[in-house]
């Protein structure tokens, strides 16, 4: 079950993707972790987050999942080297048997699959019993930065926009409970967490990073094609990140809803 990817692959979306970690990203997962247990990531991406998982639960088998051959090949350089097996498929429908792993994980997925709910049954029906599905999603209405610029403002709306165009929900944070709860799934922990993005580091990255986004990668074409926004739009929101990346009081927090799972 194919949708639009809203962020697309370009350059600037790798570039956020490769800074994700199993420290950054899925500290809640952690302490469900050991040696031995088998995992499928799914929605791997460029497998940074895959390949620290799979230290952990070495020597157990590791699994990476991505739904077309161009994202397969991406996770396929990420993992080199590595034992982990990269598999091309669809969250709604995996060609695996139940009951195949120990864990399940996504990170950032949800919010762009058309049906979340049927997603998180497939994860639970291949996940051994007692074992752990375990998902994260951010809510891009709760994102919270200061100084409060305009084109900022624009640009959330303009993302929200095309992630629902595309057949997503960019709110998934605060949704996954409930989706949760209607796959039939009921033995489930809730947390929270975030990403503050304040030092001079952190903002050069993140401004850096969506500041060549808005103009060069997927969600920019799509804008433009749609008539949703100009050039000239999308170079302001540009310049506006390069503002607020460069101002010392500049300061951002990506909210995210988390779920273990106990299948």
């Amino acid at each position: 079950m194919r949708t639009p990817y809203t962020h697309g692959h370009a350059e600037s979306v790798l570039r956020s993707h490769r800074w994700r970690t199993a420290e950054n990203s899925c500290a809640y997962l952690l302490p469900r972790l050991r040696p031995g247990l088998d995992l499928l990531d799914v929605g791997a991406g460029p497998g940074t987050i895959t390949v620290d998982l799979a230290r952990r639960v070495a020597p157990g088998q590791v699994s990476a999942l991505e739904l077309g051959e161009a994202a397969a090949s991406v996770t396929r350089e990420g993992v080199a080297g590595t034992d982990v097996r990269v598999l091309v498929g669809d969250v709604h429908a995996l060609a695996l048997p139940e009951a195949s792993f120990d864990v399940v994980h996504a990170h950032q997925v949800l919010q762009h699959v058309p049906e979340p709910v049927r997603a998180l049954r497939e994860m639970a029906r291949v996940t051994r019993p007692g074992g752990t599905v375990a998902v994260r999603d951010t809510d891009y209405s709760a994102f919270t930065w200061w100084p409060r610029l305009p084109e900022l403002d624009t640009w959330l709306d303009l993302y929200v926009r095309a992630a629902r165009a595309n057949g997503g929900e960019p709110d998934a944070g605060r949704r996954l409970l409930s989706w949760a709860h209607a796959a039939g799934l009921q033995q489930v922990e809730p947390s929270a967490s975030v990403w503050c993005l304040a030092t001079p580091e952190d903002r050069a990255w993140w401004g850096g990073m969506w500041a060549d986004r808005i103009r060069t990668s997927a969600i920019a074409t799509q804008l433009l094609d749609a008539g949703w926004a100009t050039r000239e739009d999308l170079e302001g929101i540009s310049a506006a990140w390069r503002t607020w990346a460069a101002d010392p009081d500049g300061w951002l927090i990506v909210p995210h809803g988390e779920l273990l799972i106990t299948a």
